[in-house]
């Protein structure tokens, strides 16, 4: 991966030849004032035009600095030209982490649909290899491998192909400022343990040890999307919910890709993902008006042979749902 220095107009010019900044197009920001979102401010005022960006900035107060981050942002949109939003999410729950970031995601989709807008997030390489990483260690699947797309659906991440250097080396050219999220270098955090720990102990086995991981991931992209033609031809010919012994038909790998195809489809936007596929033999292995929850919210369903997804209202176990006529 590398980091040299591309800063300035060569920056901008990588970001607009990326085509997901234009001239003219409304884009909401997710600005935390941390480097790569102050960057990303920067770049799309460059590009789109100060009228037409608005950055939105989440304080949750969690943290004694949470006041001031706001007032630097606020301070660094009216230095930029961009219209400034604050919102202030209700109090954590669960894992404080993904709390803040599906708050986030969601007022940020909220606020985009009110202008007509795509909602940016700062992601950079750097970030994306660290996502790979983690994911590997956490999450069993191919979703782990294919990381972060820079458009999904609304969603864009401008700065993808960027590291975390030439994010800072623009700031500082630029003579931007940004704040420091101490929690980044915390340990009791994954992110920062990836990061902190994980990240040198690879570079000291291999200096391009960063550079072979978005290497990878752009070949495995190329492959999926190969997989996803299948894929979608063999859902067409299931019909539309597909016919669960055409599921049963297909080889192992590919019905399990459509199981959680058709999850992935059943969820609501900004939702986290639910890992279905190693359930794949339950869920084919469902009788007719049987049902089975299977995590996140969700729960398979048989009707008439076909195979759906909807809201679970169960427990997550194997059942027959009584509760239709």
């Amino acid at each position: 991966m590398s980091g040299g220095a591309i800063t300035g107009a060569d920056l901008v010019d990588a970001v607009r030849a990326g085509g997901l900044l234009a001239p003219g197009r409304a884009v909401v920001v997710l600005l935390s004032g941390g480097r790569d979102s102050v960057c990303l401010l920067d770049v799309a005022v460059r590009i789109a035009g100060a009228g037409h960006v608005t950055a939105l900035h989440c304080e949750y107060g969690l943290r004694d600095s949470a006041a001031d981050d706001a007032a630097f942002c606020a301070d660094l949109c009216e230095r930029l030209g961009a219209a400034f939003e604050l919102r202030h999410p209700r109090e954590p729950a669960g894992n404080v982490q993904a709390w803040a970031r599906q708050a986030r995601y969601a007022a940020g989709r909220e606020l985009a649909a009110t202008r007509g807008a795509d909602l940016a997030a700062g992601h950079t390489a750097s970030d994306q290899v660290e996502t790979v990483l983690y994911r590997l260690a956490a999450s069993p699947g191919r979703r782990a491998l294919l990381g972060m797309a820079p458009r999904e659906g609304n969603v864009i991440r401008p700065l993808l192909g960027l590291t975390r250097p030439q994010t800072a080396a623009h700031c500082e050219a630029r003579g931007l400022p940004w704040r420091e999220d101490p929690t980044n270098a915390d340990p009791a955090y994954a992110r920062g343990r990836v990061r902190h720990n994980l990240l040198p102990a690879l570079r000291s086995l291999h200096p391009a040890a960063e550079a072979n991981v978005l290497r990878t991931l752009e070949l495995l992209r190329d492959e999926a999307a190969v997989l996803d033609g299948v894929l979608d031809a063999a859902l067409a010919e299931a019909g539309d919910p597909p016919a669960l012994e055409a599921l049963r038909a297909l080889p192992p790998a590919l019905a399990r890709l459509a199981v959680q195809r058709l999850a992935d489809r059943a969820l609501p936007p900004a939702a986290a993902p639910v890992a279905v596929g190693q359930r794949t033999a339950e869920i084919l292995g469902l009788a007719e008006r049987g049902a089975l929850d299977v995590g996140g919210g969700l729960r398979a369903r048989v009707r008439d042979g076909r195979l759906e997804f909807g809201a679970s209202t169960g427990s997550a176990a194997p059942h027959r749902d009584r509760t239709a006529s």
